[in-house]
This record gives C-alpha cells, structure tokens and sequence, in this order.
C-alpha cells in the first residue's frame, strides 16, 4: 500500500506525508478523534467560521515543521531522516490530549490531569504500539534529546504550534489581525549552541508575530462572549457532575458516563488503562448530545443552563481592570436567586467573578533570541527599537464579572 500522500489544507495548500510511520500515526484512532474536537471549542458562537478542528492543526503545525527543517538543513545544520521523522511525530501529536470543546472537561469532570499529560500517556501507548518506533519522538516531546531545538519547534515561544494555529484561527475566524508571516519567521531560522535563533532580519516579522498574538488573544481566545460560551459550558458540567454524585441518574455515552460518575485523579490515569480507553472515547459530540437531552431534565438548574447553551442565550460579561465589589456581586447573586427561583448553593452557576490574562511574550519562559550581524546574540526586546514589545512582554490581567442574561433583560 502507498502510504506517500498529500492533503490539500485550506491554509498551506498541499501538505505532503512523507513517512508510512506518519501515515500510520494519523490513521490511528487516537488522532482520528481529534476530526470531531473543535480548536477553538465555542468560539463558533461569535465567528462563525470557527469550526476547523485540532486535527487540521496538527497537520497544518506538522507542515511548518517540515519546512523548519529544510530551512535549517538548506543553511547548513545535520539534522538527520531519523530527527526529522521524530520532530514531526512530536508536533503531530503535541494536543492528541485535548478533551472536547478544548479545555472544558480540564478541571470539570476530569480531575487533576491536564491534557499534556493525556497527550503524554497516549504517545508511550502508541510507543508500545508501533514497536518503540516512537522514542525518539518522545525524548524531542520531553526536552530529553541532545538538540534542544527540534523540541523549541515543538514548544517555544516561537514554535510551529504557536505559528500555525495564529495562521489557522485567523484565516478561520476572519480575524485578519492574527495573519503572520509564517513563511518568512521559518526562513529567518537558525541554530546557535544549539538553540533556535531568528536572524536579525527577521525581527520585524518576530514583532508582527508577538503583536498578532496579543490582538488575537483579545480579539479571539478571550472574546468576552468566548469566555461567557465557554464558562457556560463548564457550569453545566460541573452541576451534571454534581448531580451524579449524588445519585443522578443522568444520560451520557458510556465514555462520559465513566467520568461522571467517578472522581479520577491523574493517578488513576496512569494506573488503570481503562480511564484512558474511555477518555479516547470522548469527543464534542458525546458533550453536546449531552446537553441536548439534559435541557429536559427534572434539575432546574442544569436544564436551564441547557437551555440557555443551546439558545445562545450566554452570560452578561463586564471586564474591568480592577476587582468588582463584593456588594455588587451579592446583590446580583440575590436578584438572580429571586428572578430564577434558584437556591442559595445553585447560584455560584448564574452569577460569578473570575480572571483572565494576557501575555504574548514571557521572557523568561524560552526567550526569542534573536542572532545579530555581529555574531552575539540578543533577547527580541533588546533586540528590537519598537518599546511596543516591552508592554507585550508584560502581563495584562483583567477581572470579569458574568451573570445570567435574564438579570440583564429585566432590568
């Protein structure tokens, strides 16, 4: 069977896969599952278009690692068929972790785990699968491997994760603001003791990408509707979960049946394989179907909550750069707890506070170093005569405030 192939990708054109190992990976069912995940879970409530799923961004980022690789080859580096091979797995299956609806399930109905070390447990089953051919790919993953640039491609500050889904959530959404020159930040890539460095040519496209990236956090990631879709999404898990342990017998797929109704930690996880057999059951359609069936339910609350998902009808949000009154939060909780006939325990799903932050450059988190002509090498804000990168290297935290559209409306 030929397993050389290509896809035409709406972003890049062609991606090429150039490996039976790669071909084999996607063909999986692990990575199969990650066609009926959303990326950007429900932002599709506020653009549209945002419907493309973590599948097309683990081939879109396993692309630009390809053509990482034939830049830093083509300027002279060894990096063998075998790195190669390995860095591309290593990007292809960076999220094969993610739940449904992205991060919801993290910290709702799956407990103490997060979707790194998911993605971890899986790739050593594939390893055990595929006869170790996935070690190498494991170390780069890890940061073990003696070049640590092949796992910078994988997780840095500027990585093809970072470049791709930038490119692909902007030309999804309509967002134009996210657009970055991704061509031109690969073919300024070089190695310095053996590290990734951009060439200082490419330090006005490293700044359009940092720019990019905190316009389109604002504008896409942290969109307060975003934020008030996603936040929904979250009570109406927590409160089925609520309900199951106490006894509720609610309807759900036997995969998330299994996480309803048990409190798993990540310990459970990494001791009894059943947990991640059911967690790679689970999809954006077990969670939607889910709530369309609980908008009848007997439980007040969590029919309501439904109902207002599945009508779009999502929190108030008010954002503010200092923390909202304890009174003002009381008062509204109370007015809620009045209008909805709702009890005391139960608001905290109609009224709430809660943070979000910011931050398009961590400098101290893997710099972006930048090689300049004369050989010494500088981080991108001492590198660059734009003052704009010192602000985006600096965190911005914001307070939100949600509460239930229904206050809003009977005001």
């Amino acid at each position: 069977m030929n397993k050389k192939k290509i896809i035409n990708d709406p972003v890049y054109g062609f991606i090429t896969i150039q490996s039976d190992l790669i071909y084999d990976l996607i063909a999986h069912p692990y990575f199969q599952r990650l066609r009926n995940i959303k990326q950007l879970g429900m932002t599709h409530l506020v653009y549209p278009g945002a419907v493309h799923t973590r599948f097309h961004h683990a081939l879109g980022a396993m692309h630009l690692m390809n053509l990482a690789i034939e830049t830093l080859r083509w300027k002279g580096h060894h990096i063998t068929d075998e790195e190669e091979e390995g860095a591309k797995v290593a990007i292809l299956l960076h999220d094969i972790g993610h739940g449904p609806y992205s991060h919801a399930l993290e910290n709702t109905i799956v407990n103490g785990i997060s979707h790194e070390n998911i993605s971890m447990l899986m790739m050593n089953n594939l390893n055990i699968e595929f006869d170790h051919k996935l070690d190498l790919a494991i170390q780069i993953f890890q940061n073990t491997y003696s070049k640590p640039y092949l796992h910078q491609l994988v997780s840095g500050q500027l990585d093809t994760d970072r470049m791709d889904y930038l490119n692909r959530d902007s030309f999804f959404t309509g967002v134009s603001e996210g657009i970055i020159g991704f061509d031109r930040i690969i073919k300024m890539l070089n190695i310095y003791d053996g590290s990734l460095v951009v060439e200082e040519k490419g330090v006005y496209s490293i700044e359009k990408f940092l720019v990019a990236r905190r316009i389109m956090y604002w504008q896409v990631y942290l969109h307060k509707t975003s934020v008030a879709a996603e936040h929904l999404l979250v009570n109406i898990l927590k409160k089925a979960k609520s309900l199951s342990n106490d006894g509720h017998d609610l309807f759900a797929t036997p995969s998330l049946r299994h996480f309803l109704t048990q409190t798993i930690t990540k310990k459970d996880f990494e001791e009894n394989p059943l947990h991640l057999h059911h967690f790679s059951n689970l999809d954006d359609h077990d969670i939607y179907s889910a709530v369309k069936v609980w908008v009848t339910e007997k439980d007040n609350v969590l029919s309501h909550l439904c109902n207002n998902l599945l009508t779009r009808s999502l929190y108030h949000v008010e954002i503010s750069h200092i923390p909202f009154s304890n009174q003002r939060v009381e008062r509204l909780k109370q007015e809620a707890s009045a209008l909805l006939n709702i009890e005391n325990q139960d608001i905290k799903y109609f009224v709430f506070t809660d943070t979000i932050t910011n931050h398009a450059y961590k400098a101290n988190d893997g710099s972006i170093n930048i090689l300049m002509k004369d050989g010494t090498i500088n981080d991108i804000t001492a590198a660059a005569d734009n003052s704009i990168l010192e602000g985006l290297s600096k965190t911005v935290k914001k307070h939100i405030l949600c509460y239930t559209k229904e206050l809003n409306n009977a005001k």
